[in-house]
């Protein structure tokens, strides 16, 4: 398990509380937001976010609303999504809109790490290639 940095984002402050409490027991940084404008404006001002947990169903703008804006500002950040609702329908919804993954609530604790790294190392990989391109443009540049 690798470092991650985390966002843990869900309008039940006392899910929040435990769960960051248990992710940070595992070496995980973990910010939490409890409204998904909270989430979008805490992702504009710390960009080392890696990784979303985000539950769907929350007051004002849903979990699927700020799975849109966080691909569509910061595609390299994975998102995964939670909810106490789950259905076939919107999970594959969810990954059509370009999450990582989709569990329910409640998840297994081992699962859901397995999943913050396996999406961290996914985001670290695509940074990588991004480099790597740009590297190359740049040496080719000069030859």
């Amino acid at each position: 398990m690798i470092d991650a940095n985390v966002l843990l984002v869900d309008d039940e402050k006392a899910f929040v509380e435990t769960m960051a409490k248990r992710l940070e027991k595992r070496k995980l940084m973990i910010a939490k937001a409890f409204t998904g404008e909270e989430a979008l404006e805490h992702i504009s001002v710390h960009p080392k976010v890696e990784v979303v947990i985000l539950d769907v169903k929350m007051p004002g703008m849903n979990g699927r609303e700020v799975l849109k804006e966080i691909k569509k500002h910061y595609p390299l950040i994975e998102v995964i999504m939670l909810t106490g609702h789950a259905t076939v329908e919107s999970g594959i919804e969810g990954m059509k809109l370009g999450a990582f993954d989709y569990l329910t609530k409640p998840c297994d604790i081992d699962n859901l790490i397995a999943k913050v790294d396996e999406a961290s190392n996914k985001k670290r990989r695509h940074e990588e290639k991004i480099m790597d391109a740009r590297m190359k443009e740049i040496t080719s540049r000069r030859a």
